[in-house]
């Protein structure tokens, strides 16, 4: 399961408008040249932030965007969810459908990841985001690690210190 482009252009746009709200509404045209978004992507995907209530938009001369929240009460799960992201690692939405219209044998595997993934989301706020206290886990570099064991010749046990 991967975040597509929808969800990080989403989230990407969204730090951009929060990080420059305080000069006053944030246009479109101005995130896209910023984060080398395509313009007409971006209305679409703030048409879905607005009607989740996450930005409000200003018409007229000197309009533009603004959060229609503080930002530390808007999360990256609420971002993504809005731009219909699915955070879904089960093959059957949920409906425990997955193998020949019964429950799969990984389903409990897969709606487990569902909850972290979401319960992790949720927890990192846009204010968090802009003001950079995100940090890469310590552990970072063990998955890094695992990863080119595994290219270079199979990894046989994964001890999590």
């Amino acid at each position: 399961m991967r975040l597509t482009t929808k969800g990080r252009f989403a989230v990407t746009a969204m730090i951009d408008l929060a990080s420059r709200q305080g000069d006053g509404p944030v246009t479109l045209a101005g995130i896209a040249e910023r984060q080398k978004i395509s313009l007409s992507y971006l209305e679409q995907l703030f048409g879905k932030l607005r009607r989740h209530d996450l930005v409000s938009s200003v018409r007229g001369p000197g309009g533009g965007y603004r959060l229609a929240r503080d930002m530390g009460q808007i999360t990256v799960a609420d971002i993504i969810i809005a731009v219909d992201e699915p955070l879904d690692a089960t093959q059957c939405g949920g409906k425990e459908n997955c193998h020949d219209a019964h429950r799969c044998m990984t389903h409990d595997l897969w709606a487990n990841l569902n909850k972290r993934m979401y319960a992790y989301l949720d927890s990192v706020t846009l204010d968090a985001l802009v003001n950079r206290r995100v940090r890469p886990d310590a552990d970072m570099a063990v998955l890094r690690n695992i990863r080119r064991r595994a290219a270079v010749g199979g990894v046989r046990e994964i001890a999590v210190i």
